[in-house]
């Protein structure tokens, strides 16, 4: 009899940034070969589970705008409720998931896929399915290139499309994360003509310690961009007079780097009219790793 059903837990669904997002080459699939440094905030969305004995996945919050088949959370159910069917013999359980959602979407903040890795991680537990992180972050992978770093929850230089990792410990700054009235859809820029797919691969990527050098990195999404998105253009050249700022991921959110909260939260107070923000500790190790290992 699994013991979880019944009753509700809840999980953090944190958001990340992207250090910074070199794209080194295009694969013949289509794909982009990246470098990236991936950091965890202490600014989560907030999944509750309720393990039920049919075999029903419900989403009791439906987030405006998506499709609950289309949405990240249920097709993760979904996929594991589906490898457990494959691979194991015993009861197929379900679920009913609620989210508190505060990530914005389209902000390149990683909020889709962190809940996905976030069910991934919870329902392998709660269900008692027993797969190893590399197990589901390779099932997670076929939800999404940064839903692999969720699941593997520390601070890490990625390859490849995203999911070859190398542990990093960039330091735990604080960051005060901007986000103009717009949303920017990943694959608009990836598949843009404007972006940057040549710049040259780190030689030394274990000197990562020294992230904080702006000198040697950048955000190549962000130079595509900031051609085409006025609103982002616009808030990057105002942030950068208080403080070191730059996209993460495809954007549309910009984040600028201080030494203490108080700093970040004087600048938050000038930000222009019609900005969303919150300021946020930058963390090497996922809060959701420390809920699930207490389970």
């Amino acid at each position: 009899m699994n013991r979880f059903i019944n009753q509700t837990k809840t999980f953090s669904a944190p958001a990340k940034l992207n250090l910074f997002l070199h794209i080194v080459g295009r694969r013949s699939d289509g794909y982009h070969e990246l470098e990236t440094l991936f950091q965890f905030l202490d600014h989560c969305d907030t999944l509750s589970f309720t393990v039920t004995a049919s075999e029903k996945i419900q989403l009791l919050t439906p987030i405006a705008g998506v499709n609950d088949d289309d949405n990240l959370i249920v097709k993760a159910a979904r996929l594991l409720q589906e490898k457990i069917r494959q691979d194991q013999h015993s009861p197929i359980l379900g679920v009913n998931i609620s989210i508190d959602k505060i990530l914005p979407m389209g902000g390149g903040l990683g909020g889709g896929s962190s809940n996905a890795a976030t069910v991934l991680l919870a329902l392998n537990t709660l269900w008692q399915a027993n797969y190893s992180i590399t197990e589901l972050a390779h099932l997670g992978l076929t939800l999404g290139a940064d839903v692999p770093i969720f699941i593997h929850g520390h601070a890490a230089f990625a390859q490849g499309v995203g999911e070859k990792f190398t542990p990093a410990s960039p330091e735990e700054a604080w960051y005060l994360v901007s986000k103009p009235n717009v949303s920017i859809s990943t694959q608009s820029v990836f598949t843009s003509g404007d972006l940057p797919r040549n710049t040259e691969k780190l030689e030394k990527p274990d000197h990562l310690v020294n992230i904080m050098n702006d000198e040697f990195f950048h955000n190549d999404c962000q130079t595509m961009v900031i051609k085409h998105y006025s609103e982002v253009a616009k808030l990057l050249a105002w942030l950068i007079e208080y403080a070191p700022s730059r996209m993460t991921g495809t954007g549309a959110c910009v984040f600028s780097r201080f030494t203490s909260q108080e700093q970040a939260c004087e600048v938050q107070a000038k930000l222009p009219n019609g900005i969303t923000s919150f300021v946020a500790k930058g963390l090497n190790k996922s809060p959701l790793i420390t809920q699930i290992a207490s389970l």
